[in-house]
């Protein structure tokens, strides 16, 4: 499995996490979703939650279950109504859009589960990924095939009779088709051999440096913070650490509260 570029970032602590957040290099964040405090319901899940990650960067969500990183995740993407705070692309303020207007926007994501058709083949699953789309998406859909060259191969097969590291890699692929300026991905190694996990993860590197920033929600903590640029660790829908993937990796209370020592 390949490793990210890494940089330095100033830390951020759950002491300070309404500060504004930075990324990497210092600059202001592609994509920031700022003090979020919402969930499901009256109940709230996220309490001020702050997550940002720059363009052509990877920034990855760890803690433990039900920290609510997949709710920060749909946070962003507009599946759950924000009590406070604000989502913000390419400077744009865009809280209030539906997440399908924010797919038009630029942003695109892949759920945990249900997230191919089973029925339809390979090849229809990327063409419905390309359903915003007026132009010719042959040369997107080629583009994909060289990233998973076994969805080519099984371009004609039904998605419900692949493995599941291979429906994990058409629905990547499918989310790709819209040419998304960021890939949110919820627990894309989920149910896979730690094979076909650094397969996957070394795929996601190959996107970020197309300039596609990825925020991703991950389970396996360390090997995730391996490719981060960024890092966020949640505990009970609040920030608890914020720094690059490697200063996480090296703090001693990270590791021994999430990583396993």
């Amino acid at each position: 499995m390949s490793k990210a570029p890494q940089a330095t970032a100033e830390p951020l602590t759950h002491s300070d996490s309404h500060a504004r957040p930075k990324g990497v290099s210092g600059k202001e964040p592609f994509l920031i979703g700022e003090n979020m405090t919402g969930g499901y319901g009256a109940a709230d899940i996220l309490h001020g939650c702050t997550l940002a990650v720059e363009k052509g960067q990877i920034a990855v969500i760890v803690g433990p279950n039900g920290a609510g990183k997949s709710t920060a995740m749909k946070a962003v993407f507009g599946m759950l109504n924000l009590r406070g705070g604000r989502v913000h692309l390419d400077g744009e303020d865009i809280s209030s859009l539906s997440p399908q207007e924010r797919v038009r926007k630029g942003m695109g994501f892949v759920p945990q589960v249900n997230n191919v058709f089973t029925s339809m083949t390979v090849e229809e699953n990327l063409e419905m990924g390309a359903f915003i789309r007026t132009d010719d998406f042959r040369d997107t859909m080629a583009q994909v095939y060289d990233l998973f060259p076994i969805l080519k191969e099984k371009r004609r097969q039904p998605a419900g009779e692949l493995s599941g590291g291979q429906r994990q890699q058409v629905a990547v692929g499918r989310a790709l088709m819209t040419q998304p300026k960021v890939l949110m991905l919820d627990e894309p190694t989920a149910g896979v051999s730690p094979i076909v996990m650094d397969e996957l993860f070394d795929r996601i590197i190959e996107v970020a440096r197309t300039g596609i920033s990825i925020l991703m929600v991950e389970q396996n903590a360390r090997q995730a913070l391996e490719i981060a640029d960024m890092g966020y660790v949640l505990v009970q829908g609040a920030n608890r650490f914020t720094d690059t993937g490697a200063a996480l990796m090296a703090d001693p209370d990270v590791r021994r509260t999430f990583l396993g020592g």
